[in-house]
């Protein structure tokens, strides 16, 4: 009889920003910086004049969310935070929340300190 794995909350995750290099901007707004590397952003770059580092501007909730990123805090921990502090973003906001770190992970904005990738 095969024993059944245990159900890991995503929520419980605890994220730690992936060294990536940020600051804010003239706004209180997160920018992060991103260098474009590898053999098809060298030729873009090159012959297309395409940017060595791309600069990503992320929005009141994103920079509320990123500020927090502090590889102790679980991903729950950082939605209250953000509940507390806007609260336009109560609708839906785990559902919202999960999917914006599956996002930042799976472009190795983040990693998880516990636990393995959900794919």
């Amino acid at each position: 009889m095969k024993k059944k794995k245990k159900q890991e909350n995503y929520l419980d995750r605890i994220p730690e920003i992936n060294d990536k290099k940020w600051e804010l901007d003239e706004n209180g707004l997160v920018e992060v910086t991103v260098e474009n590397t590898g053999f098809y952003n060298t030729i873009a770059q090159k012959f297309f004049k395409r940017p060595r580092y791309s600069f990503i501007k992320l929005d009141k909730y994103g920079t509320c969310v990123w500020q927090q990123i502090d590889g102790k805090k679980t991903i729950y921990e950082i939605g209250q935070i953000l509940k507390n502090t806007h609260k336009g973003a109560a609708d839906q906001l785990y559902e919202r929340l999960a999917s914006y770190f599956k996002i930042l992970e799976s472009n190795g904005y983040v990693v998880f300190l516990n636990g393995s990738s959900d794919k």
